[in-house]
């Protein structure tokens, strides 16, 4: 099967397509051509208050099956997702521009894969007894109600079920806003989790841009809210929250530290490299984008990264040859080249790419090049800055104390990764390093059940793995007297 790019409807409300050609136009481009492959409308007022209705109504209800009822619709939407992984990988594709060879095993297999994870969670929900002498607590874990997500445009399905999946299995209902640059897969889940047998109003999907996000944080029947997206967003958004005292997840930027030692396996650490800059042509929030490579290894380290980068191939992204696509819009690959030209000016040394590739249009797709930048030092803008692009900036170091402290010298803290052959230092390295989610020998892993989240202006609270379920529940404390209640008078 293939999905049209183009949706019956912009926004999922209540179980169904809905639309109202009175909102601000949102045009969906390919990133591949600039071609405009659909055209949407953000939601108005009327249609934001329609969805938070529904998921009003629909909570009670679905707060009340048990948890192997609603696990069991998770479980079977995780089927349906799977038995349609390349037609949703295709339409993720058009929607971002990544490689489809990128999308079949790495966008839908992971939103399933979150579906399936929580679905079987969601029977084994419960609080515990505490005994008091004759008397005792029970804890009740229980639903938040109405919960908010907020996605970012760089995986638009594995975000959408990363949030909807916790948030369902807790006995929650959402309302899901895509991001405006990508807004085509989150129908598509909404669609398979209806099919699934998922009630109607349990999550809906509305479309827009930042102010349909404003109204969605501040409405007064949202209990949580989660967000993955840039730090001046999640600022904002967290602001808003807090006026509401609602709980929030946070899932922010990064300019990640990844430390290579000399001892380090150099074709591996070559390969984690690229995978921490180059995939998603470098729009991942958890990229390891400063590399600092131990003085020993450095010049090995960028003359095989220069040999492997011959092989990257650019093309139509819906070949599955190609390996390396384009920005996801014009505006990204403008800051993006932004970058490049500061790494420049501030004296870094351009080891590969830079540019445009050629051959390419510049005109119709948003393409640049995988840019490798050595000798940066510390203060460089690209050293300091999340560029969320493929640009990769190498410096040295000589020993582990210097590698730790410049490692942690930065305002985020989502990961951070090391490489190394004594396991003994990586184990102590990583236990200093100041980041929420760390690897050794490998970088940028995120299956279902560990958990994933920032330190410091990287974020708030975990998504995935056992603990997601403490940040879409909340405890009730129940105590039982089983005897006379005494008072002073």
């Amino acid at each position: 099967m293939t999905y049209p790019t183009q949706p019956e409807a912009s926004h999922f409300i209540d179980g169904a397509y809905v639309e109202d050609d009175s909102g601000a136009a949102l045009p969906v481009i390919y990133p591949a051509t600039g071609e405009t492959i659909a055209d949407l409308h953000a939601a108005t007022p009327a249609l934001i208050d329609r969805a938070l209705a529904a998921a009003k109504r629909a909570q009670p209800a679905w707060a009340a099956m048990t948890g192997t009822e609603r696990g069991r619709i998770l479980r079977r939407a995780a089927d349906i997702m799977r038995e349609r992984n390349r037609a949703l990988s295709e339409l993720e594709t058009k929607d971002t521009g990544k490689p489809l060879q990128e999308t079949l095993v790495a966008d839908a297999t992971s939103g399933a894969d979150a579906l399936e994870y929580f679905g079987g969670l969601a029977a084994t929900l419960s609080g515990e007894h505490i005994q008091l002498g004759d008397d005792f607590i029970y804890t009740r874990r229980e639903a938040l109600g109405v919960t908010v997500g907020i996605g970012a445009w760089n995986y638009p399905t594995q975000i959408a079920c990363w949030k909807a999946a916790p948030a369902l299995a807790c006995g929650n209902t959402m309302v899901f806003k895509p991001s405006e640059t990508t807004p085509l897969c989150a129908l598509k889940v909404a669609e398979i989790l209806k099919e699934a047998g998922l009630p109607d109003g349990v999550f809906n999907v509305v479309q827009g841009y930042g102010e349909v996000g404003a109204g969605l944080v501040e409405d007064e029947r949202v209990a949580k809210v989660s967000l993955t997206g840039s730090v001046p967003t999640g600022r904002r958004v967290y602001a808003a929250a807090a006026s509401g005292m609602k709980s929030v997840t946070m899932e922010l930027g990064g300019k990640s530290p990844l430390v290579i030692f000399d001892d380090a396996n150099v074709e591996d650490a070559v390969s984690a490299a690229i995978n921490a800059n180059f995939y998603s042509t470098g729009q991942v929030c958890s990229n390891g984008t400063r590399v600092f490579v131990q003085d020993g290894i450095r010049e090995a380290f960028l003359a095989r990264l220069s040999e492997r980068l011959g092989g990257v191939k650019m093309g139509d992204p819906l070949d599955e040859t190609t390996n390396f696509g384009p920005m996801v819009s014009a505006r990204q690959r403008e800051i993006v080249e932004g970058f490049i030209a500061r790494g420049r000016e501030e004296g870094a040394r351009l080891v590969a790419g830079g540019g445009r590739p050629t051959g390419m249009s510049d005109e119709n797709g948003y393409w640049v090049e995988p840019t490798v930048f050595a000798d940066v030092t510390d203060e460089m803008t690209i050293a300091r800055e999340e560029i969320f692009g493929p640009v990769m900036s190498v410096f040295g170091f000589a020993t582990e104390e210097e590698a730790l402290e410049r490692a942690n010298a930065t305002i985020y803290g989502l990961s951070a990764g090391v490489f190394t052959r004594d396991l003994a230092r990586a184990h102590r390295f990583v236990g200093k390093l100041e980041a929420g989610s760390c690897w050794i020998n490998t970088y940028n892993l995120t299956p279902v059940e560990a958990p994933f989240g920032g330190m410091k202006m990287s974020g708030v609270g975990r998504e995935n793995g056992q603990v997601a379920i403490e940040h879409w529940s909340q405890l009730k404390t129940v105590y039982v007297a089983m005897g006379e209640v005494e008072a002073p008078y």
